[in-house]
């Protein structure tokens, strides 16, 4: 399956940013940043290499008795058993929550006995705990140090396991849409969250996209109207990115149950303000 070009397909009025999921990250800034989102949001929350799951399980704890619908990540490196498995499951179901995602997490060494994702997934069916949906990884433009065949066979064995899939932040609406239709064309079915990322300056979204390893989405958003185009776009917004062209990108396509886009995951970064404005005043000009 091959996505439609922008001449094949136009922007139209959709849920997308109705009802998007909110990332952010389990920082002291947590508690000031969801003051900014809607009572009824989606949050999820990341787990850090530095503070590793007790700071996530934590702030998943406060958000859900606030009322949010939480989703945190739980990734697999940084559980150290079982028991320390069914321990986080326990406090996560004791809240209400029933959705969590399963990341292999960016540790280079796990701290305990899960390698990868899938692992920890086939830990999960064992435990009294269980999770109405569950997500997994999606990469439309790969991974730094893993193959797309050894993705492609991760996904294979993962999916059983999965409710949904959340991809990378990506820019390039053609990459998604091209991914989504490589891994529909795989057999893989399951409802994608299509990541994007907030209102951000310019610098710093490029800076944080390098580390996180989308080189090919940072060439993107500087190549897309050239590099005089990027540096106009970058003065005339007073070097603030805004993901209007991703997001119309995707819209066309929100409904088309070929590709199942569930929705939009919006990576924050933290800066939930900014990201939230943006979507209000888009919400009410369409």
């Amino acid at each position: 399956m091959k996505a439609g070009t922008s001449s094949e397909k136009t922007p139209t009025s959709s849920p997308l940013l109705r009802n998007p999921r909110y990332e952010l990250m389990p920082f002291e800034s947590f508690g000031d940043q969801i003051e900014h989102l809607p009572n009824d949001a989606t949050v999820t929350i990341t787990a850090s290499p530095q503070l590793e799951l007790e700071a996530t399980i934590e702030w998943a704890e406060k958000a859900a008795e606030r009322g949010f619908e939480v989703v945190p990540h739980v990734s697999a490196r940084y559980v150290r058993n079982r028991d320390h498995l069914t321990e986080i499951s326990e406090r996560l179901r004791s809240v209400g929550i029933t959705d969590i995602f399963v990341p292999g997490g960016d540790r280079e060494e796990p701290i305990g006995e899960f390698e990868s994702a899938y692992d920890l997934l086939i830990a999960l069916k064992d435990i009294e705990y269980e999770f109405d949906d569950i997500g997994i990884t999606g990469y439309p433009e790969g991974h730094e140090f893993l193959s797309d065949e050894t993705l492609a066979e991760s996904m294979k064995k993962k999916a059983p396991y999965a409710t949904y899939i959340t991809t990378q932040l990506c820019y390039d609406p053609h990459t998604i849409l091209d991914w989504i239709g490589e891994v529909r064309d795989r057999g893989a079915e399951l409802p994608v969250e299509v990541g994007i990322p907030g209102v951000m300056k310019y610098q710093k979204l490029v800076n944080i996209s390098q580390k996180v390893g989308v080189g090919d989405s940072v060439r993107f958003l500087k190549k897309t109207t050239g590099i005089f185009g990027f540096v106009k776009q970058f003065v005339g917004s007073r070097g603030k990115y805004e993901p209007d062209d991703l997001v119309d990108g995707l819209e066309p396509y929100a409904d088309d149950s070929d590709y199942g886009i569930r929705g939009l995951h919006i990576y924050t970064f933290n800066r939930v303000p900014d990201t939230e404005s943006w979507r209000k005043e888009r919400l009410q000009t369409r």
